[in-house]
């Protein structure tokens, strides 16, 4: 079934009605929270579509894996490491990762850093 998850914005405020972020706790990930706006909840059959949040001084876990992503930043800044290079990130940037590109998303700014991230289910 087709849906609509309407954009939340306010003080304090970024998500997405009907969608419940996650506090990542796991080992190499400091100041992350995860949405998934498209997954199985939506019985989406080919792709899962997420939106991570890393706080102030936050990063994702350094890790490969067989899935490739396709990432739009929204807000704030950031920096990826792939493979052995880094690229600063701002608003509208895209990433392609390849699967199994060792890789990692940090925030260097003083705001949230968040972006869209696509995988195949």
């Amino acid at each position: 079934m087709s849906c609509v998850h309407k954009f939340l914005k306010g003080k304090n405020v970024f998500g997405w009605e009907g969608v419940f972020p996650e506090v990542l706790t796991d080992i190499g990930i400091e100041g992350a929270t995860k949405h998934i706006l498209i997954g199985d909840n939506e019985n989406a059959p080919h792709y899962i579509m997420r939106y991570f949040r890393l706080d102030p001084h936050g990063h994702s876990k350094l890790e490969r894996h067989p899935q490739e992503h396709e990432v739009i930043v929204l807000n704030g800044m950031g920096r990826v490491q792939i493979g052995e290079e880094f690229h600063d990130l701002s608003p509208m940037d895209v990433v392609y990762i390849q699967p199994n590109e060792l890789h990692q998303f940090s925030n260097t700014g003083k705001e949230p850093f968040g972006f869209i991230c696509v995988i195949p289910k």
